[in-house]
């Protein structure tokens, strides 16, 4: 596999007239995975950020434990960009199974870091080359031979600092985070740091024109992936009860989870806390769980992906028919079937928003940065409650196992919304009460909790045909009374749910709209097009059901192109069934190869479809 496609136009590698490009540039850094260079790359990537200067970090990481290739990217840019490139212009070469292959995707003036061990068997002259002697700086710093392979990484880090300029404080400061202050691991390694930093001192001539410099465009900023982000959020927004089962790329939302909790909700007495995080059987028993803890009146979540949300559906079908709350992350990888554990994916819009027998829709948010990712950690719950139904978050493997630069994050602005709970008190001022009496006309009923003392409080939860009284019912009226009125609930919730996010120029004829962790790619793209004679206005959809800002966005526009990483078009297909009227105008751009969205594919596909 190749780190890189070649783009249609030329690099700024390739430009040989300029003498410094300074953060402006990207590095692939190809291992094996297993290494431990993942402490080495985020310790890059980190030391970076600390610098001032914007980075984007994507891993590219293969679904066994170890042994096959890993590529991680270090996207420096000065204006901000953090979204993928197609081609990086300085490469990290230290696994020799992919060496030729990275090797040869280097762009002309590009620059290649490698082992000393490894030959290169078409040796090029428009490329820079470092090699660096790894063993020997590695067997002179005496690290204990079990170690050995996983502080190997850090000669190329310390190569790195060496030629691109980066502060070797910070990264001291980065390894002291990443072993939360033990001094023995952080001494070995900024041991080897050292070692090669004074080796490249007396045997390196820098000829490259690459430099990583300080500036100050991430004051106030942080460093966090999206698993972690939506973890907090869950946090803040009360979750009690989560039940899980593992599976990739989501795991690591519950690792949050587990992380945070004892030091956010502490229990008043020792050994007893406020919270209950329990692995299942299977993804079967976990949404049971949760649904029976909604049910109870716990905020309860879980966690998952494409796979393990199948094995959920008949639940999240009585979830939506018994009117449950829950929450559900489903954090999207490639399939169909297990298809590509670690690639990225929105390829499960539709399974999810029509998940279940028969008639069901669910509520699904859809989060494109880390402040959303922490904002639908505790709205999802509010709507939840508020509407008595399974809410779906689905983010996916680029934005939730990623590092990505936000602002901090705020504390949730309003008081958590139980929605419509009856007390006793106020079912002793009633004279009757049905579990799914639609009172209000929004379709919403009124529901009480366990512990409720009141007699009138009870009813029967059940799965099967029920009236408005909760009593099981075949009848026909009954039936077609309560998909009515759920179809009046699915009503209420397109107006509760977050308004999209809309970037609209008057006068403009062309119109993106995109969901998720596809916004980076499309702002990049949008300049780029600007800066060819294309103006384009956008919208970032943020939940299904789709709001009505949408309509109003597809009407001020003559052609619509929505860009999504699926392979099918499911928003263009789900849009188009909104607005069936203007369906002819609404053009998808389904690109899915597992690979986190370039600017250059939207810019190109756009720019293509301009000439039609």
């Amino acid at each position: 596999m190749s780190t890189a496609d070649v783009l249609e136009q030329p690099t700024q590698a390739a430009e040989q007239n300029r003498d410094n490009i300074v953060n402006d540039f990207s590095i692939v850094v190809a291992t094996v995975n297993g290494s431990g260079s993942q402490t080495a790359n985020g310790l890059l990537a980190r030391a970076a950020f600390k610098m001032g200067v914007p980075v984007g970090a994507k891993n590219l990481f293969p679904s066994n434990i170890a042994g096959l290739p890993t590529w991680y990217t270090i996207r420096l840019s000065k204006h901000g960009y953090t979204a993928r490139r197609e081609v990086s212009e300085v490469l990290v070469a230290f696994n020799p199974a992919t060496a030729q292959d990275d090797y040869a995707a280097l762009p002309a003036g590009g620059v290649v870091l490698y082992p000393d061990d490894i030959k290169f068997l078409e040796p090029r002259s428009d490329v820079i080359h470092y090699a660096l002697p790894s063993k020997d700086i590695v067997k002179k710093a005496n690290v204990d031979s079990k170690l050995r392979d996983l502080v190997a990484n850090m000669v190329y880090v310390g190569g790195l600092a060496y030629l691109l300029g980066i502060d070797v404080g910070a990264l001291e400061e980065g390894l002291s985070h990443h072993f939360k202050g033990k001094a023995k691991p952080v001494e070995m390694n900024m041991n080897i740091i050292r070692m090669t930093l004074d080796w490249a001192q007396e045997n390196l001539t820098k000829q490259d024109p690459y430099r990583i410099e300080p500036m100050k465009a991430t004051d106030g900023l942080i460093m966090i992936d999206g698993n972690t982000a939506g973890a907090l959020g869950a946090i803040f927004g009360g979750v009690t009860v989560t039940a899980w089962y593992p599976i990739t790329p989501s795991t690591s939302l519950v690792d949050a989870l587990n992380a945070y909790l004892p030091l956010l909700r502490p229990g008043e007495e020792e050994g007893a806390q406020p919270y209950a995080v329990v692995q299942a059987e299977d993804e079967l028993a976990a949404i049971g769980m949760v649904l029976g803890a909604g049910w109870a009146g716990a905020r309860s979540m879980t966690s998952t992906s494409g796979p393990g949300i199948s094995l959920m559906t008949e639940f999240a079908g009585m979830g939506y028919f018994a009117e449950i709350p829950g929450v559900i992350w489903d954090i999207q990888r490639v399939g169909p079937s297990t298809g590509l554990p670690t690639r990225t994916s929105q390829g499960d819009l539709i399974s999810t928003y029509f998940l279940g027998h028969g008639d069901s829709r669910h509520v699904i948010l859809l989060p494109g940065s880390m402040q959303d990712c922490f904002e639908f950690g505790w709205r999802a719950f509010d709507l939840a409650e508020r509407l008595q139904t399974p809410v779906f978050v689905l983010s996916d493997l680029d934005l939730g196992m990623n590092v990505w630069m936000t602002e901090p994050f705020d504390y949730p602005d309003q008081p958590m919304d139980r929605g419509k709970v009856l007390s006793a008190e106020e079912l002793a001022q009633m004279e009757s009460w049905g579990r799914y009496v639609d009172v209000d006309g929004d379709g919403i009923p009124y529901r009480t909790l366990p512990g409720n003392t009141n007699p009138m409080s009870a009813y029967f939860t059940r799965g099967t045909g029920h009236n408005p009284q909760a009593v099981y019912s075949e009848r026909p009226d009954d039936w077609e009374e309560n998909l009515n009125r759920l179809q009046k609930k699915h009503e209420t919730a397109r107006t509760l749910v977050p308004k999209p996010r809309v970037e609209r120029k008057e006068g403009t004829e062309v119109g993106i709209i995109a969901f998720g962790s596809t916004d980076s790619a499309i702002q990049e793209a949008r300049d780029q097009l600007r800066e060819q004679g294309v103006e384009t206005s956008y919208i970032q959809l943020r939940a299904l059901p789709l709001e009505e800002t949408l309509r109003g966005f597809v009407n001020a526009h003559k052609r619509l192109y929505v860009v999504e990483l699926n392979a099918e078009g499911q928003m263009c297909q789900l849009i188009r069934l909104f607005m069936p009227e203007r369906a002819t105008d609404i053009i998808p751009l389904a690109h899915l190869d597992g690979l986190p969205l370039a600017p250059s594919y939207v810019r190109r596909a756009i720019l293509e479809g301009e000439k039609k």
